[in-house]
């Protein structure tokens, strides 16, 4: 039996093309009737919550050293005291505006601003003209 090398073989696909189309047309069927079901389970989330503003803290400081917190007139001397004792009912996320003359010793407005931090505040802004 000799083998003929100049031969080339022909490959009949007409039998795989046939199983193809047959095989895409059963998955065109069931496709559409095929439900996948995950079940998720999901956080719950707080439906009471409700976002607040926090009201800022004013601190006006005048040319002649006059503490207003608030608009109420506070002592210079026992201002640190009475800050922190203030303090203590505010929520320290409230941002500080502190207002200071421009004539003012810049040590009088670092105690103020000593005292802001000291009673927990992280927010501290001094506020300007404009």
């Amino acid at each position: 039996m000799l083998y003929d090398w100049d031969e080339k073989p022909e490959l009949n696909i007409t039998p795989l093309v046939d199983v193809m189309l047959v095989l895409l047309a059963i998955l065109m069927v069931i496709a559409p009737n095929i439900v996948y079901e995950e079940n998720i389970k999901l956080p719950q989330g707080s439906v009471s919550k409700q976002l607040s503003k926090i009201s800022p803290v004013h601190i006006v400081i005048d040319k002649n050293s006059n503490v207003k917190l608030n608009g109420n007139q506070e002592l210079m001397n026992a201002f640190m005291d009475n800050f922190s004792s203030y303090a203590q009912d505010l929520d320290k996320k409230a941002t500080v505006l502190i207002s200071a003359d421009r004539s003012l010793d810049y040590g009088i407005v670092m105690s103020v601003l000593a005292a802001v931090k000291q009673a927990g505040f992280i927010e501290v802004s001094l506020a300007t003209n404009g």
